[in-house]
């Protein structure tokens, strides 16, 4: 990766992780009360989501118009639209990850700026479940592979 390019990843990085900073999102008990809809329900997520759609929305809106990205030869943008069983696999191991953790992957990161040690662990256990899958994909018979988009025999 050029300088320029490491050095837009780390401040658009920055300012990231000052986003989930400012919207209390490196807190887990906040995510926590956001998925507890039984129970004392924290709405504030939905504001957070809502706001990360729009952005998002606005800068795919954006890319149409755009010849070419300014750091890149070409727009990476997923093509894939298959939900198959890897899709719903990760999907659910996300989902359960986040609920008994309060984290997902951005966030913890970002809290380890915290020195909280609940995000050292969720980010130790995530770098070992990386490790693992790339393990075990590297492993699988020839055409029976577990990426996005692509199907199982």
């Amino acid at each position: 990766m050029m300088p320029v390019r490491m050095i837009t990843a780390l401040g658009l990085g920055l300012i990231f992780g000052l986003g989930l900073a400012l919207s209390g999102m490196l807190d887990p008990a906040r995510v926590r009360g956001f998925l507890d809809v039984g129970g004392a329900w924290d709405p504030s997520l939905v504001f957070v989501l809502g706001g990360a759609v729009t952005v998002s929305a606005l800068g795919y809106q954006l890319v149409r118009r755009l010849p070419r990205p300014a750091l890149a030869e070409t727009f990476q943008i997923p093509a894939g639209r298959r939900i198959d069983r890897p899709l719903i696999a990760g999907s659910a191991l996300f989902g359960i990850g986040w609920g008994l953790s309060g984290f997902c992957p951005g966030p913890a990161v970002a809290a380890l700026s915290t020195g909280a040690l609940p995000a050292a662990v969720f980010v130790a256990a995530m770098l070992l479940g990386m490790t693992a899958h790339r393990i075990v994909v590297r492993h699988e018979p020839r055409g029976a592979t577990s990426g996005i988009g692509r199907q199982i025999s």
